[in-house]
This record gives structure tokens, sequence and C-alpha cells, in this order.
């Protein structure tokens, strides 16, 4: 088993306020900066899926929080905190909201992960879940933490075209003010594969890697890429098996993958639920039956009640069979329509074990 690397610690001793870098004094022959008008709201820079960390001096690289992508607006006289989907979800995060009232900037805008660490020190997606009343809940969370990971825009002015490391630079020296439920992510310097080891024997989803000198640029570009411990991805449930030992329980959903413009079959999930997720998933589900499956079929299985591939399931598991089925699934809660989870795309999974 490879060690961990020598480098800062992974999760420990998070509130322990970070040193960033030293500042050089401003040349005063440099003329001031023109402002630039805040946006309303940045399509977030989205992780591409890799098998193996990318090798090289162009990568930096930080924990893969499991949690929801949020972009925390501070402006002149409100807090707004965005969803991935541009939702407004202030309201469901007072913690965060409150941490971004106390930061020492004028107006910003954090990229970030919000996420609810269990016992261990380690982010858990169901009990991030569960704080916010589940799926289609509307509760507050007071547990959820917000990593953030990048600095958009910064009193006055937009950073989106700067190098990462450059707003890294600016985002560890406005964190030195931060307090409460907003902490930094932090860079870590160690080897990828090491540093993926290390992440996989604590328990860690896994890690990104970062383009240090690139601008940020909206969507999937490849400037990022995400490396998992363990695969989770996120699937339409297109029907479910009534259990044979339980009556009204649910034996396992049945899920669905994108492949183009059509649905595909990817197997099953019959573990992970909790009892209060199979009350959910009853109500839920029974108000979206079919009769019919909603794509093509030709398994075997017995008592499955087709649904509407409306609901979002995030899915762990550990590999995909030869005939394109999940192996070694388990059940880790549903996704939010506001959250714009990308239900999983199977020719984007099928290319993940390419070359970087």
């Amino acid at each position: 088993m490879a060690k961990p690397p020598k480098s800062k610690p992974l999760l420990r001793d998070a509130d322990k306020p970070i040193t960033s870098r030293p500042r050089k004094p401003r040349d005063p022959a440099q003329p001031n900066l023109l402002l630039d008008p805040m946006p309303a709201r940045i399509e977030p820079c989205l992780a591409l899926l890799k098998s193996k960390p990318p090798k090289g001096d162009d990568w930096i690289y930080e924990i893969k929080w499991d949690g929801y992508r949020l972009s925390v607006h501070v402006e002149p006289t409100t807090i707004r905190i965005l969803t991935r989907g541009g939702h407004d979800w202030t309201h469901r995060f007072p913690a965060i909201q409150q941490a971004a009232l106390w930061l020492p900037v004028g107006t910003a805008i954090l990229d970030g992960e919000a996420v609810v660490l269990d016992q261990q020190g380690r982010p858990d997606f169901g009990l991030l879940q569960r704080s916010l009343g589940g799926r289609g809940g509307n509760k507050s969370s007071s547990d959820a933490t917000l990593f953030a990971f990048d600095l958009l825009y910064f009193d006055g002015h937009d950073l989106t075209r700067m190098d990462l490391s450059e707003r890294r630079h600016i985002l560890e020296d406005l964190m030195e003010g931060a307090a409460g439920a907003i902490r930094l992510s932090e860079e870590i310097d160690a080897d990828g594969d090491q540093l993926l080891a290390s992440a996989c024997e604590h328990g860690l989803e896994g890690i990104i890697a970062k383009r240090k000198n690139a601008p940020y640029r909206s969507g999937r570009t490849g400037d990022w890429l995400k490396i998992k411990c363990v695969q989770s991805d996120s699937f339409f449930i297109v029907g479910w098996e009534k259990s044979m030992t339980a009556r009204g329980q649910i034996g396992s959903l049945l899920l669905a993958a994108r492949k183009g413009d059509h649905l595909v079959y990817v197997g099953s999930v019959g573990t992970g639920f909790k009892e209060r997720d199979v009350l959910q998933l009853r109500n839920m589900m029974d108000k979206i039956t079919l009769e019919t499956p909603p794509l093509p079929y030709t398994g075997a299985r017995k008592n499955v009640a087709w649904l509407q591939p409306t609901l979002i399931a995030e899915i762990e598991y550990r590999a995909w069979t030869d005939d394109g089925k999940l192996r070694h699934a388990s059940y880790k809660g549903l996704r939010e329509v506001q959250d714009n989870a990308a239900v999983a795309d199977i020719s984007e999974i099928r290319t993940a074990d390419d070359a970087i």
C-alpha cells in the first residue's frame, strides 16, 4: 500500500489558518485597473473524468469533495448562493451565508462545494441530503460547509482571465479572513499517484487535477480532471423491482444512462437504502408509473414497476461488466433538479481510460 505523500494534511486541522505566498509590493507606476461589472452568474468549469492522474509540472491537485457545487456571490448589499444550475439556494445554506458576510471583501464570487462531514472528517453525500430534507425537501442545512477552490470575481475585478495560480494566490489571501462554514480547499503539493492512493486510504472519493496556468473556462474543457477511488455517477431510475421477502419494500432500482439522445439500461441497485430512503422513493415513484418500459429492455426480471425517467439517483459502483452493466452498485441518494446533475453518458465513461 502506498504511503501518504509528504504534503499538507488532507482533512486534519482544517480550521487552522493557512498562510499564502507573500505578496509582492505594488508598483506605484502601475495604473489602477478599471472596474469590471459583476456578472449575475458564471457557468461553472466542470471536471473531465480520467482513470489516472496526469503527469507533469503543469498540474496542481486538490481533494474531490462529495457534495453540491455552489457559487457564492458576495454583492454590495446581499449574499446570493447559486446551485450549479443557477437556482438561488441562499435560504438553504444559512451558515455559509453568514460566513460569506464575514469575508473581508466588498464584492466576490467564490466557486466551491458544499459538504457535510462525518465523524471522521470525510464528506458524506447522504448526510448532506438528509440535512436538506432529501430530494424535493426545502430544509435549511446549518451543518454544511463550503470548501472554496476558486475565486472568479474580487472587489470589482473579473479574475476568470487570470491563470489558476494567480486566482489561487488571491483566494488564499482572502481565506485568511474566513470563519465558520467557509474553508479553503487546499492545493496539495504531491505526486498525483501517491495522492490518489492516500485519498483512497482515507476513504475519500478521489482527487481533482487542474492546469495551473489555465484561465477559468466554463464547461468540460479538460482544464480540470477528476480521478476517483470508487466510481460514482448519476443515473435515471426507470423502474423498480418489488421485494420478494418484504411486502411493499424495494428489491432493487432499475437504472439507465444516456447514450447520445437515447437511454440505455445499465443494471440495477439493491443496496445502500435506509428506511427513510425507501419511504421517500415509494411516495415519489408511485406518482410516475408507466405501463411499458421507457427504454429498450430485454431482461427477465419479474414484478417490475416501470417509471417515467425523471428521478435521478447518485450511485456508487466498482466497475462495469463487459456487457455494460454496473458492478457492486450502491445507492447514495437522489439528486435535486436544481443541482443540475448530469446523468452519466456511456460514451464519456467509456473514454475515461484514454491517455491524458
